[in-house]
């Protein structure tokens, strides 16, 4: 809510959870080529992704920070296993403008 505008919305955002840190990290940065209509696999990290979208966009930050419903455009998460004692957890947010294309040769 602090950084408002800032990281020009609508936005997407990606986590990682599990694995080492850096692996975590790099899971957020994968979970954020994830396809816009695509949810995880597990349905228990698919309700945090449904939850956490409608909590953002419950912020009414939306597009470019001038207000309205639509603050992100969607949250993927991306999981490994990881030690009982230890949960790393980054995030990644990309700006409205995120694009990429797949190409099969």
């Amino acid at each position: 809510q602090k950084a408002g505008g800032n990281p020009c919305p609508p936005i997407i955002v990606g986590i990682g959870i599990g694995g080492s840190f850096d692996k975590a990290a790099l899971l957020a940065k994968k979970a954020l080529l994830q396809p816009l209509d695509s949810n995880n696999a597990d349905s228990r990290y698919a309700a945090l992704e449904t939850e956490l979208l409608q909590k953002i966009n419950d912020l009414q930050i939306g597009p470019q920070g001038l207000g309205g419903k639509t603050t992100a455009l969607k949250v993927n998460i991306l999981q490994q296993p990881c030690h009982i004692a230890s949960l790393p957890v980054a995030v990644n947010i990309q700006c409205h403008v995120h694009r990429h294309q797949t190409v099969e040769i």
